[in-house]
């Protein structure tokens, strides 16, 4: 019998919110239901190293895919370069490891100093690195859940972080591209067979459609919305909302953009109103 992929968009340290979803995929989808993390599970709220050893574990057992975020990428810039470091002894690889270190930290990655007390290249969580070398960029899910690294010849939906992967002159590769462009910065065209991409990254207020691009991230870290996707490769997704914690006004400052998505609410217990 066909798997269920669940799309799950950006967590940013809310490990609260991805058991949640957990739960609710195992209640929903029975425990066939495979997760599909849209990256970007790190930075800005709580618990990101939580976040990211949940997510592992998942993978383990079979239950989970992970993606890269662009949040990921910089977290990753200065662990590689410190590496090559420890390989090579090349301080030119030093300093190439502080200053990805330091725009990791300037963007987000604060965060997570603060919640790893004494967090430095030297210093890197073991459970954070082996996460950020897990991760995947772009992969094709077909109408039997299998998830594929490229196109398949029959239909599929493409999911990465950003957008879909295409040739940009600020970036050194499609791949890489696809971690960082906006929905403003299409039209993006697909591969043969795709029927639709769906996509994290840029915060909407509601699950949205542009085209033949879906876009999910509702700001989870702020505003306790966290929006699942079931994937349908032939049809229109199946979109749910789970309701924590959180400030949903926040919301307000996000973009307004091409058409909402019909979405199930689920309001979680014990969540404070704002």
């Amino acid at each position: 019998m066909p798997r269920t992929v669940i799309v799950v968009p950006d967590l940013h340290g809310r490990a609260d919110l991805l058991a949640e979803a957990v739960a609710h995929v195992e209640d929903s989808y029975g425990p066939e239901g495979h997760l599909l993390s849209l990256g970007d599970a790190i930075d800005r709220g709580p618990e990101s190293v939580r976040c990211a050893e949940l997510l592992l574990s998942l993978q383990r057992q079979g239950r989970a895919t992970l993606l890269m975020g662009n949040h990921e990428r910089m977290a990753q810039e200065g662990l590689q370069w410190f590496r090559e470091y420890s390989a090579t002894g090349n301080p030119a690889h030093y300093r190439q490891a502080l200053e990805g270190f330091r725009w990791w930290m300037g963007n987000g990655g604060e965060s997570v100093r603060r919640e790893v007390q004494g967090l430095t290249l030297e210093q890197f969580p073991p459970a954070l690195a082996e996460y950020l070398d897990a991760l995947r960029r772009v992969v094709y899910v077909t109408a039997d859940g299998e998830i594929h690294a490229e196109a398949p010849q029959g239909p599929s939906v493409l999911v990465s972080h950003a957008s879909p992967p295409v040739r940009h002159p600020q970036y050194p590769s499609p791949e890489s591209a696809a971690l960082w462009l906006r929905p403003f910065d299409g039209p993006f065209p697909l591969p043969e067979g795709v029927t639709y991409s769906v996509h994290g990254h840029t915060p909407v207020r509601t699950p949205t459609r542009l085209g033949r691009h879906v876009y999910l991230d509702l700001g989870t870290y702020e505003t306790g919305r966290l929006a699942l996707l079931a994937v349908n490769v032939q049809g229109r997704p199946e979109v749910t909302v789970l309701e924590g914690p959180g400030n949903p006004g926040a919301a307000r400052r996000y973009a307004v953009f091409g058409e909402p998505l019909a979405a199930r609410t689920i309001t979680l217990l014990g969540r404070p109103e704002r």
